[in-house]
């Protein structure tokens, strides 16, 4: 199957689940200005229409330039969005929760915002009947580069079988402007921070990893490091063995 047919797939999926929930109208997409929720935002609106979706920008203590990108992929596709500014309240929730538990590192306050965002995703896709759709890729499943409750938190996952260079090629093949489809992956979680900075390997190097091609042996072990610490996202929450009654 090509990667121009895989997207048929992906358009005719997330346009059957819709018709087969009747109770639900539409789907809600976080939108960052990146390429994997570029090219979710574009697919929605590709299976079900602009009337049937909303795409939240959410900058919270977050660099401009993000939010500029997201509202750029908006108006060049055409797709209907909002902006909630949540900075100030994640300002007074990061205070509280020092005030209590100590000043927090870098993940824990970037985890914050995506929770934060996961909330408020999810409270505007109750007020509407709408579905949380999901961005994350074959990479990100992979490795658990995703935070548990945060951008893991969804409800449909539609692009999670495609590499990073797939989501790439696709938003291109679909008319996202270059420079968003290009543009240099990072959650905006902090400052400076970037994909593959933090994951301490490349997407190219994820792709062909995953693809059963060769690579460096340091590369590898850190890759199978990153499954090996996230099997936890991956995996339902535990539980004791069932309680069988008297």
């Amino acid at each position: 199957m090509t990667l121009k047919e895989y997207i048929d797939v992906i358009v005719d999926f997330l346009r059957d689940y819709k018709e087969k929930h009747p109770f639900l109208k539409g789907y809600v997409v976080g939108i960052s200005g990146g390429v994997d929720s570029s090219l979710v935002a574009t697919l929605v609106k590709k299976a079900v229409g602009k009337e049937n979706m909303m795409g939240i920008l959410m900058p919270i203590d977050s660099n401009i330039a993000d939010l500029n990108d997201g509202i750029e992929l908006c108006k060049a596709m055409d797709i209907p969005y909002k902006v909630i500014d949540a900075t100030e309240a994640y300002k007074v929730f990061r205070k509280e929760i020092e005030t209590a538990s100590g000043e927090l590192d870098i993940s824990t306050a970037g985890n914050l915002k995506a929770r934060m965002r996961m909330s408020m995703l999810y409270a505007y896709a109750q007020k509407h009947s709408y579905v949380v759709t999901g961005t994350d890729n074959a990479d990100e499943e992979y490795t658990g580069y995703f935070t548990k409750y945060g951008d893991g938190g969804v409800d449909i996952l539609p692009i999670v079988h495609l590499l990073k260079g797939e989501v790439v090629e696709a938003c291109k093949m679909l008319g996202v402007p270059n420079k968003l489809a290009e543009r240099v992956p990072t959650a905006g979680l902090f400052e400076g921070q970037t994909d593959e900075k933090e994951m301490g390997v490349t997407y190219k190097d994820l792709d062909n990893y995953l693809l059963g091609k060769p690579v460096d042996d340091a590369v590898n072990a850190k890759i199978e490091r990153l499954h090996a610490v996230s099997e936890h996202k991956r995996n339902p929450i535990p539980t004791p063995k069932e309680f069988i009654r008297d």
